[in-house]
């Protein structure tokens, strides 16, 4: 497990122009490209040189892995691959194998380049655990690598600081921003007795936390070994065009050697020798190989255009299949921007009034309600002696009243208790305000759904795909957003190794997935189907652990997405459909010697030709994507 500071060692890949990894078809291209140039020109035996050279280059990505998979038993494309090339030069055309080693070393330089970009960055995970932490001695209090801590030893964590593992208050009350571990979008607040997870954000209160854990292994360490473990298993997965290929290659190499045997019992080897290297250069994949490719290329591109980076072939593949998508609330349903949905003033009290009373005293407040309320308010009083109670609220003098704000807990709603239990059902974090000892109003404070939240719920289920929400808020406020959004299934007050539970329950019965924005939902991110990160305003972890990330943030494109996702699906089985055909078609009839070399290497390049285009037609957007980029984003309520 990494450290925390281990970020600085960790190696970034380099952009695509200076990844060594592509060197290989990158010269296998050019000197391809040289050497049909140098054939039309009349100079055979350089254009022969720079063939081979093609040959070579392409060749050294996939044909020491194919003979690797070989030795343990494995077949695929890459075999294939390896055997037309063969083939082609043993009847001396050096050219087309070079042409077959330089598309299949671009695809799958392509393809695992995006596998790697997807699994980079986890120690961006770690990033919330402090460096150093102090802890209490009988000596006095000193600073240790928060690696260093212990079970049991008594952390002092001040305001603003990060908690450095998991832990239990035992003295001081303050509130807790623990939004990037459970998503809860409002600061809980805390006090002796009290659990606190490790990487939440103390708020303006000094706490002394006694660890429950060590520094190495804690529930934010943990996240990211679900994450790692939840790659490791997708990581498994083979291709498309891989599992096609795994029947087929036993096939081909089965029915060429029984041609070339064919030929001695009837004693005229050589011309079945030579029909036999025909049919493999017939079932060569030629088509296959790039048509997934192409599709992928061209559907991952266009979609980087409106806002939705897809960092694999194989999350493409899974994108177009999904059949329920679970979405986390805060952050992704909502703005994450807590604000006044509701006022109720006691009798007497002018609105306008109960704003302007509580936006004074929580004028020096941090807290994110007191944001929310000093925005709220329409005039800007004066508080003074000012005191804030940590876990409570504050109290302060405007225009000769004594007044309070703070929670329920602190003050007593009074005749208005009523209204505070219907504000607290419709998903709100009730603020009770008192004007010199009487209670002078409520002020309902929310995390409001996005505008387009529910459109975007509405567009999913008429593509006939569910929608569940997952999130670490109570159970009465999650039910309240999720009727808003349109949403029936609601898990709340669900933990990171929770969620990516329930996800990966939902996956073993459709292809499932998840969006999010938070380190809280790396985890259901890295085990759903495909992992949906909201990267606008979304966690680096959070952007890292999944498979596609918006850099939009209009929601509707979801569901846009999934069209694309879809199409493009359609399009790379016709491809594999027709490719898969060719091969059916030219077997036979190499087989019989009705088509020789040249016959055969024609209808192969023309297929491609085909597939090629038929793949291009990927990048053409969703009709209701080219509306959406010419909407605004709806207005804020």
């Amino acid at each position: 497990m990494p450290s925390a500071g281990a970020d600085a060692e960790h190696e970034v890949r380099p952009s695509w122009w200076r990844d060594i990894a592509l060197l290989p078809s990158a010269l296998s291209g050019v000197f391809l490209l040289a050497g049909f140039v140098f054939e039309w020109t009349g100079l055979g035996i350089q254009a022969l040189v720079l063939q081979w050279a093609a040959l070579l280059a392409g060749a050294y990505t996939f044909v020491p892995g194919a003979i690797r998979r070989v030795v343990r038993g494995r077949l695929g494309v890459g075999l294939l691959m390896t055997i037309a090339a063969v083939g082609a030069v043993l009847l001396g055309h050096v050219g087309e194998a070079a042409t077959l080693a330089f598309l299949f070393s671009l695809a799958e330089a392509l393809e695992d380049r995006a596998m790697d970009q997807a699994k980079e960055g986890l120690r961006a995970l770690l990033s919330l655990i402090p460096d150093t932490v102090r802890v209490s001695r009988r000596s006095g209090d000193i600073s240790i690598p928060a690696a260093d801590v212990r079970e049991l030893d008594v952390l002092i964590i001040g305001a603003g600081e990060r908690v450095a593992t998991d832990g239990v208050v035992v003295e001081g009350r303050s509130s807790v921003d623990t939004s990037a571990i459970t998503g809860e979008s409002i600061p809980v607040e805390v006090g002796p007795g009290d659990a606190v997870a490790a990487g939440s954000v103390n708020g303006s209160a000094t706490l002394r936390i006694e660890a429950t854990a060590d520094g190495r292994d804690n529930s934010l360490t943990q996240i990211v070994s679900l994450v790692e473990q939840a790659h490791a298993r997708k990581g498994d997965r083979a291709r498309l065009a891989d599992r096609i290929a795994r029947p087929l290659v036993p096939v081909v190499l089965i029915a060429a050697v029984l041609v070339a045997l064919f030929g001695f019992v009837v004693g005229d080897p050589w011309t079945w020798v030579e029909r036999a290297l025909v049919v493999l250069v017939a079932a060569s994949p030629c088509a296959l190989a790039i048509a997934v490719p192409v599709t992928v290329i061209s559907a991952i591109g266009s979609a980087s255009k409106f806002g939705v980076v897809i960092k694999s072939g194989e999350a493409f593949e899974q994108l177009g299949a999904i059949r329920a998508v679970a979405l986390d609330k805060t952050g992704t349903l909502t703005r994450n921007e807590p604000a006044v949905v509701d006022v109720r003033p006691a009798v007497g009290i002018a609105r306008d009034d109960l704003l302007a009373w509580a936006g004074a005293v929580e004028a020096s407040s941090s807290h994110p309600l007191a944001a929310a309320i000093i925005t709220a308010s329409p005039e800007s009083l004066v508080a003074t002696d000012v005191v804030e109670q940590a876990g409570h609220g504050v109290t302060g003098h405007v225009d000769g009243r004594t007044v309070r704000v703070g929670n329920a807990r602190w003050l007593t709603p009074g005749a208005l208790g009523t209204a505070a239990d219907e504000m607290a059902a419709h998903g709100m974090t009730v603020v009770v305000v008192e004007a010199d000892g009487t209670t002078a109003g409520l002020i309902g404070i929310r995390d409001e759904l996005r505008p387009e939240s529910a459109e975007m719920v509405r567009m999913l289920q008429e593509q006939g795909i569910e929608t569940i929400m997952l999130t670490g808020d109570n159970e009465r406020t999650a039910r309240a957003i999720a009727a808003e959004a349109g949403i029936t299934d609601v898990r709340a007050e669900q933990l990171p190794a929770d969620k990516a539970a329930v996800i990966e329950t939902l996956t073993t019965s459709r292809p499932t997935a998840m969006v999010g924005d938070g380190i809280n939902d790396a985890p259901a991110l890295a085990t759903a189907t495909v992992g949906i990160a909201m990267g606008l305003k979304g966690s680096a972890a959070a952007i890292e652990s999944a498979d596609v990330a918006f850099t939009g943030k209009d929601l509707r494109l979801i569901p846009g997405a999934l069209a694309h996702a879809r199409r493009g699906r359609r399009i790379m089985t016709a491809n594999i459909a027709l490719a898969l055909a060719i091969i059916i078609v030219l077997f036979p009839l190499a087989l019989f010697g009705v088509l020789g070399l040249a016959g055969v290497v024609l209808v192969h390049e023309v297929a491609e030709v085909v597939v090629i285009l038929n793949g291009v037609r990927a990048a053409r957007r969703p009709a209701r994507v080219r509306e959406l980029a010419a909407v605004p984003e709806p207005a804020r309520v």
